[in-house]
């Protein structure tokens, strides 16, 4: 029973002492006594400087002035492979999506990569090699053609991209201005065309 007395006669001691403490606030303190209130630095004049990556001068409004017809059609690995396993003739079909002239363009990565998948894909090679097709050169190291289209999309504006690969679509959809076209229902589909070039969206 001592023991417990002790305690709480201990408890009211230390109470009654917190409670006797002077604020810092309080009035009866001296300027040095005080502890030095931490102020709110003022806003400056001097505006935020904020870096953004600089758009493309043909995106004008958000809309991309330098698509138009002839149409440059940057043309991936599957895409090939889809229209093949489709049996349709790439440049015709092109031209029945989007009702104007249509120049498919191959990168040096993308026939690395076809080249590599060996014999199954000849004839995916042989169509690329068609004279109708122009052939972009690559100055970058390696033939991972993903990052190599990405790369040019982001660059130039001019082009369409025309693959079926989910992971570069959703890459592309990122960049505004640049439009997919993707092999579907045993035809060409084109998405994210703008309004005054844009044939297939309404049918």
């Amino acid at each position: 029973m001592g023991k417990k007395v002790q305690l709480k006669r201990l408890q009211t001691q230390r109470s009654a002492q917190l409670k006797r403490m002077i604020k810092t606030t309080d009035s009866r303190l001296k300027p040095t006594d005080r502890t030095p209130s931490k102020k709110k630095p003022k806003p400056s004049d001097e505006p935020n400087l904020m870096e953004k990556t600089q758009t493309s001068s043909a995106m004008f409004f958000q809309y991309n002035t330098q698509l138009g017809p002839p149409y440059h059609i940057l043309v991936d690995t599957n895409f090939i492979n889809f229209s093949v396993k489709n049996k349709l003739d790439v440049v015709k079909t092109m031209m029945d999506c989007l009702y104007a002239k249509c120049i498919p363009y191959v990168t040096d990565c993308v026939v690395g990569e076809l080249e590599k998948l060996g014999p199954k894909y000849k004839l995916a090679l042989r169509i690329i090699k068609d004279s109708r097709f122009e052939r972009i050169k690559c100055l970058h190291r390696g033939i991972y053609a993903d990052d190599c289209l990405v790369q040019r999309v982001t660059q130039h504006k001019c082009y369409i991209v025309a693959t079926n690969d989910k992971d570069l679509k959703r890459r592309i959809r990122k960049i505004p201005g640049v439009p997919i076209m993707n092999v579907a229902l045993n035809r060409y589909v084109i998405e994210r065309m703008p309004d005054a070039f844009e044939p297939m969206a309404k049918k």
